[in-house]
């Protein structure tokens, strides 16, 4: 085997071990469908061969994604399922959320919030989950063929609805009182620590 053939398998099974499992489970939770899922990462891994590292360089994972995607939609179109991943609106709106990323590395919100995402409508979720794995809103925006301004507004709506359920408030509120306690308890500690002062 040539030393460049050699090469470029080990960067496609590199990228493979890499990105498979992401993209699987990124895939089930927005096709709700394991067969379907399957289908469209294996068509972006093959898609992946004919690609020449230097011709993606940092953009690998942009690419990847952005293969899947158009191969999901391909599926659900011939399902009869165009509006799933498909816009809703056209409205704008202004500002920056928190990163969701941020949000669910908060302790017993990772759990619950995965599954609260998991009921939000499709093109929410579709933002959220790619923002989850790390992706700006320029990039998502390139993946989704969306303009940016509408990714931000899906990324704004699909908060919003995740800070109105009462789970999500309940467990804010009692992580904030446990934080309030802490600091409590330890300015109670420096202050029966401090050593008197001499007159």
């Amino acid at each position: 085997m040539p030393a460049v053939e050699h090469n470029h398998r080990q960067w496609v099974l590199a990228v493979l071990d890499r990105y498979e499992r992401r993209l699987l489970r990124f895939a089930a939770r927005l096709l709700h469908d394991e067969d379907a899922a399957c289908d469209a990462v294996q068509h972006t891994f093959l898609r992946l061969c004919d690609q020449h590292p230097a011709d993606l360089g940092d953009r690998l994972a942009l690419w990847l994604f952005t293969v899947w995607r158009n191969k999901a939609m391909d599926l659900l179109r011939k399902q009869g399922r165009t509006e799933s991943l498909s816009d809703q609106s056209s409205s704008v709106v202004s500002g920056r959320e928190p990163d969701p990323a941020d949000v669910a590395e908060r302790g017993d919100l990772h759990a619950l919030l995965r599954e609260l995402i998991g009921q939000l409508p499709e093109s929410q979720r579709e933002v959220l989950e790619l923002w989850l794995q790390g992706f700006s809103h320029h990039e998502i925006a390139q993946i989704t063929d969306r303009r940016e301004s509408y990714v931000r507004l899906l990324n704004h709506r699909g908060l919003k609805r995740l800070r109105e359920r009462p789970e999500v408030r309940a467990l804010e509120t009692a992580r904030n009182e446990q934080t309030i306690v802490y600091h409590h308890s330890t300015h109670e500690r420096r202050h029966a620590i401090q050593p008197a002062r001499v007159h």
